[in-house]
């Protein structure tokens, strides 16, 4: 029987060589692959894995769990990493970690693989994630470890050993797609001079200027969005629409130079149409029912709490920590944000809350205002006090 090995399981080239890279080891490997939106055809799927030498195909839904339980709590937070990157990659990593741990434990198997390369993030992200949840595990990276020293290379190797793969040397973007967004990467992607081609992005389609504007209706309740222009929606289908709809509109591209936590930079487009319009929506309605103080101290948190889901700790006391004076924070975020969409942008152009601290009568030039203006003469020498000479 080999070895029993559970692999984290894309269907992509990566991991699809892999498999049979890891049965020639003398592994037995599992393929456990875990749905987090990122679509395709899980019945072919299946099929490459065990063409390609897995012993047992899993396919674990974590649709919901993943966008109550992890996507959530970051959209509560406002996390974004470099003012650019959704996280959508970086937010999956934690709960296939935690699905890959749950199978080995399972199937009784003693070690686990993923297919991640030696200079990028998600190695980190997988085996900090395993440490912390079952460190008696042993992790397997086979990219860390072949004589493969390139992906053109390992579509040569796929194509001596009949593995069905979904890459070509013309077509050589890597790409890992899930509800919160999608990441691209390598080919023409590596040269940061070079503009995206557009048959690089998956999701977002080019809108044209002259489009009609569309305005859209969320209500958020203690900073979790539950409705779409008055209606209801469960989390997985709230973001599919979302995604639908502003992809027609081509909001949610990104394109940076981004810090990597292995020392390097690399150059990342990304797509992430329902992150960028609900934390667009979400930081207005926070900035109409949070007090100064804590909506400042907030957007410093926002920074640390992004860079713990880049760097891999999503299963730390700190995060935890974090995640309570977040949700202390939600408490009174609850209302609705009404937003307007045109090509390539969304922006919020109504917010009402029964939390919401504006106060009309104190905010108006008009003949109903209320505030007090020669009060301001005090303050302000009370202000400038410390600053006098």
């Amino acid at each position: 029987m080999g070895k029993k090995l559970v692999l984290a399981y894309s269907g992509g080239l990566d991991t699809s060589v892999a498999i049979k890279w890891l049965k020639g080891k003398g592994y037995s490997v599992i393929a456990y692959m875990a749905d987090v939106g990122q679509g395709g055809d899980f019945k072919a799927i299946r099929s490459r894995a065990l063409k390609a030498g897995a012993s047992k195909v899993i396919i674990d839904d974590l649709r919901e769990a993943f966008v109550k339980d992890f996507v959530y709590p970051a959209l509560k937070a406002n996390a974004v990493y470099e003012s650019k990157y959704f996280l959508g990659t970086a937010l999956s990593r934690p709960i296939i970690a935690q699905g890959l741990v749950e199978a080995a434990k399972k199937e009784k198997a003693e070690f686990v693989a993923h297919g991640c390369t030696g200079k990028g993030n998600d190695q980190v992200r997988f085996e900090v994630s395993c440490a912390i949840l079952e460190p008696t595990l042993t992790v397997i990276a086979p990219v860390r470890e072949w004589e493969f020293r390139s992906r053109e290379e390992e579509i040569e190797y796929a194509k001596e050993n009949d593995i069905p793969v979904d890459v070509t040397k013309k077509s050589p973007y890597s790409i890992d797609k899930n509800l919160w967004g999608v990441s691209i990467e390598c080919g023409a992607l590596e040269d940061p001079w070079v503009e995206p081609p557009e048959e690089a992005y998956q999701l977002t389609r080019k809108a044209p200027k002259e489009k009609q504007p569309r305005y859209i209706e969320i209500h958020f309740d203690s900073g979790i969005p539950i409705e779409l222009d008055g209606a209801y929606m469960e989390p997985v289908d709230l973001l599919n629409e979302l995604n639908t709809i502003g992809a027609e509109y081509g909001i949610g591209r990104s394109d940076l130079v981004e810090n990597r936590l292995v020392g390097i930079k690399s150059r990342e487009v990304y797509e992430a149409p329902a992150a960028t319009v609900l934390v667009t929506a979400h930081k207005d309605l926070e900035a109409l029912t949070l007090d100064r103080e804590a909506a400042h101290f907030k957007d410093f948190i926002a920074l640390k709490y992004a860079e713990l889901i880049y760097y891999g700790l999503w299963y730390t006391p700190l995060k935890r920590a974090l995640d309570r004076f977040i949700d202390e924070t939600q408490q009174t975020v609850t209302g609705t944000i009404r937003m307007k969409l045109t090509p390539g942008s969304c922006i919020t152009v109504g917010r009402k809350s029964r939390y919401s601290l504006y106060k009309e009568a104190l905010a108006t030039y008009t003949a109903k205002d209320k505030f007090d203006q020669k009060l301001a003469k005090g303050f302000i020498e009370i202000w400038a006090l410390p600053y006098k000479k």
